[in-house]
């Protein structure tokens, strides 16, 4: 069955991401399937565009763990496997500690602020159900204790590897019935690191990404089934 996605045009973006956007959310919605071959010609005459930004999304997406090069076969949609899942969450789990931890020594008062408007945020585009807005409030939550640490390495190093937990965060944002304890963590979140508590604070952030963990092996078992 033919995919339904199209490129949207965005007068603001350069094509390349134009069309990089288009098949994550295509890869991201399961329009584009896990095991789909991505055919640059025909993914070229599907969008209406050259073969070069084709193959530069490519090449991102495959940095993204969204995309997999097979020798002598080409690129294909990226299978979500129980492995790959654990081993990004294990060492997203390691750096978000040191962040939290990091957070509670150095954050401003401006800081704690905008950890409340972006949880905010979340909880009301929570409503609207477009997945990906909602992916994207989540990261802004995350992304203030990161600058609040005040480390460009650590920065650094959770802004590399967030692209890989992104289809991770999608699964896990799908299934509804975990938004409310989203809601409730982040809250908690918010209010040991403006406390200094470390330890609460270190533990919510661990149990955050521990049903994050449980919930996305259950999809993927599921869908193996």
């Amino acid at each position: 069955m033919e995919p339904n996605f199209k490129v949207n045009m965005n007068e603001y973006l350069p094509l390349r991401d134009v069309v990089f956007n288009t098949l994550r959310q295509a890869i991201l919605r399961g329009e584009l399937k896990p095991g789909e071959r991505l055919m640059e010609i025909q993914l070229a005459n599907k969008l209406g565009v050259s073969r070069t930004p084709i193959r530069e999304a490519i090449r991102k997406l495959e940095l993204e763990g969204l995309v997999l090069m097979i020798p002598r076969k080409g690129a294909e949609v990226a299978e979500i496997t129980e492995k790959n899942m654990r081993d990004v969450l294990e060492v997203r789990k390691a750096l978000e500690e040191l962040a939290v931890q990091l957070a509670c020594e150095k954050i401003t008062a401006e800081e704690i602020e905008e950890m409340k408007k972006a949880a905010e945020e979340f909880r009301m585009i929570l409503k609207n159900k477009d997945i990906t807005e909602i992916a994207e409030a989540d990261v802004r939550f995350h992304d203030i204790i990161y600058m609040a640490t005040d480390n460009q390495k650590l920065i650094l190093l959770l802004n590399n590897l967030r692209e890989q937990m992104y289809r991770y965060r999608v699964e896990y944002l799908k299934r509804e019935e975990a938004h409310p304890q989203l809601i409730a963590e982040h809250a908690a979140i918010i209010e040991y690191i403006s406390k200094g508590e470390k330890k609460a604070a270190t533990d919510v952030m661990c149990k955050h990404i521990d049903n994050q963990v449980t919930t996305v092996i259950d999809v993927i078992r599921t869908k193996q089934n």
